[in-house]
């Protein structure tokens, strides 16, 4: 590189020198730093150590050279978020480079890396992480501390299992695990709620986790692995599914529930040992892409595979009707029927456990929903995105089973005593209503874990959640809360995430620091002067230590 490159910001132009009347565009002068240096697709061997001359930098992007390391001067870019080192010849990531806190992309597939620094946890605002097609064997545990971490890439390394600490990044959407060697996937993935796509294909994998919490997986693919069974429980929670693909495996079977995934567009099961499939697959209302092709299929006959998906589906959904012909009876409303033909999903809530009207724009949830639930044990309620002013009263009579409760995205300026009643509730979700306040009876939820208050109206924090020592869980966030008070907060021992960013804390009161059950603390968006800025970026543990630091003695 030039030597003039890096000192651009230091060095007066050359034209400066030889021409006295200058127009607008040439008052070097006026010039800002450099923000964004481009170097990829050359011949680079080594990056000179001067990249400190150029602080403001916030794109630094050298992918397609030679490199075979990186300078440590690269920490001292604090402004930087964008780092492309891929295709390179990078056997190892300097230590310095976990000083870049702003960073949010750090792209370094395509090398010779075998191991990583353990700091790498320190980046706590990276957004996407691709470390695809090296040499990688194991990942830090300090990746738990990833929180931001949307994208994570880790296809084509030597990975023989994945720390159960990854299922800990709360806002990860997509991991790819692909061509790996891993034999099993930790069973805490499937608590990672926001997980949207999953791969884990061409691995040694014999089974596929259960997913109870990952409601919002759209794709899972895993083929080429050695799965055998494919049971009931590992699909029946995955309602958002609209990609499924599971060929060349050892799969014998595919279990009923399988048509309880109403979102599924493709389904590939080409290359399996699959005998017989379940008529029920016919009634998939979004399937679109359907392979068989490479099983020993007793009951489809091989020109019908060759028609294509919407035959093969007709073919499926005449045998249903034998099936119900011969039984001479009406056939049963289950989440098979479409919605078309009927409100409540009986098969919902007898086989899910759940009870669901949302995104339906209803001012009231209609009796036939709570008729329909009869005596079967509810555990989950989603009444989102509606236009509710009340919490509806009938959900009392749920009271001895329902531990899970979605009001989010409705009108509802207040708590009624009939939630209060509810007595086995872990999770409350109540974000994006009218909320002022929370009533005293609340203290009656003792099993309360986790509540969620974001986008609401308080002024103050509410006093009440002071006194259910379960929560480990509170989010407050876009609210207009003035203060907290640290003595009662420490007494809740369980309290593990906190989140006040953007509401209207003028001051953070340094006993918050004695809380040490936190874990994740969010204080960003609020009018106080300290801990400043540059405090909260480094992460909870290091705001805790300064609150302390500031206790009078």
């Amino acid at each position: 590189v030039p030597q003039h490159v890096w000192r651009i910001n230091l060095d007066t132009p050359e034209e400066a020198h030889q021409n006295l009347s200058f127009g607008a565009a040439d008052r070097w002068w006026e010039q800002t730093d450099l923000t964004k240096l481009i170097l990829a697709s050359n011949k680079l061997q080594c990056l000179s150590e001067d990249v400190k001359l150029l602080p403001a930098l916030t794109v630094l992007d050298v992918h397609n050279n030679q490199l075979t390391s990186l300078p440590s001067a690269l920490g001292q870019l604090e402004n930087l978020q964008k780092l492309d080192v891929s295709h390179n010849k990078l056997k190892s990531v300097p230590e310095e480079l976990m000083q870049l806190s702003h960073l949010k992309s750090l792209l370094l597939h395509h090398n010779e890396l075998s191991c990583l620094p353990d700091g790498f946890g320190q980046l706590v605002n990276l957004e996407e992480l691709d470390l695809s097609n090296n040499r990688l064997t194991d990942i830090p545990t300090s990746f738990a501390l990833l929180i931001n971490l949307v994208r994570l890439n880790l296809a084509c390394n030597q990975l023989k299992n994945l720390p159960a600490d990854i299922t800990a990044m709360k806002s990860l959407r997509q991991l790819d695990c692909t061509k790996n060697y891993l034999e099993a996937v930790p069973s805490k993935l499937a608590t990672m709620a926001s997980l949207e796509q999953l791969y884990l294909r061409k691995n040694k994998l014999r089974s596929l986790p259960e997913f109870p919490s990952c409601k919002l997986l759209k794709e899972l693919h895993a083929g080429e692995n050695q799965i055998e069974i494919l049971n009931a429980e590992n699909l029946k929670h995955l309602n958002s599914l609209s990609v499924l693909e599971l060929r060349d495996n050892k799969i014998k079977s595919v279990p009923d529930e399988i048509a309880l995934l109403q979102k599924l567009e493709r389904l590939d099961l080409a290359n399996n040992d699959i005998s017989r499939l379940p008529y029920t697959l016919g009634n998939l209302p979004q399937l679109k892409f359907l392979a068989l092709e490479g099983n020993p299929l007793r009951t489809i006959r091989r020109d019908l595979l060759q028609k294509g998906t919407q035959e093969l589906l007709k073919y499926l959904r005449s045998k249903i009707q034998d099936d119900v012909t011969n039984a001479n009876e009406e056939p049963p409303v289950t989440a098979m029927t479409l919605p078309s033909e009927s409100r409540v999903n009986v098969h919902a809530i007898t086989s899910l456990k759940l009870l669901e009207y949302s995104e339906k724009q209803a001012a009231m949830i209609p009796d036939e929903m709570f008729n329909a639930v009869g005596s079967n044990p509810v555990a989950t309620v989603n009444f989102s995105k509606n236009q509710l002013n009340e919490v509806p009263p009938r959900i009392v009579e749920l009271k001895d089973s329902v531990c899970d409760v979605n009001l989010g995205f409705n009108k509802i300026s207040s708590i009624s005593s009939e939630l209060c009643m509810l007595h086995k509730l872990t999770h409350l979700d109540i974000r994006n209503n009218f909320l002022t306040s929370l009533p005293e009876e609340m203290e009656a939820l003792t099993r309360l874990q986790v509540i969620n208050l974001s986008f609401n109206r308080f002024k103050v924090f509410p006093s009440v959640l002071y006194r259910i020592p379960a929560l480990e869980t509170i989010l407050l966030s876009n609210n207009q809360v003035g203060s907290i008070d640290p003595l009662q907060l420490r007494q809740m021992d369980r309290l593990g995430t906190l989140d006040l960013q953007n509401n209207d804390l003028l001051q953070v009161p340094p006993e918050l620091g004695n809380c040490e059950t936190l874990r994740t603390l969010l204080l960003e968006g609020n009018p106080f002067r300290t801990p400043r800025a540059a405090v909260l970026a480094k992460g909870t543990a290091a705001v805790l230590e300064y609150l302390r630091s500031r206790i009078p003695a």
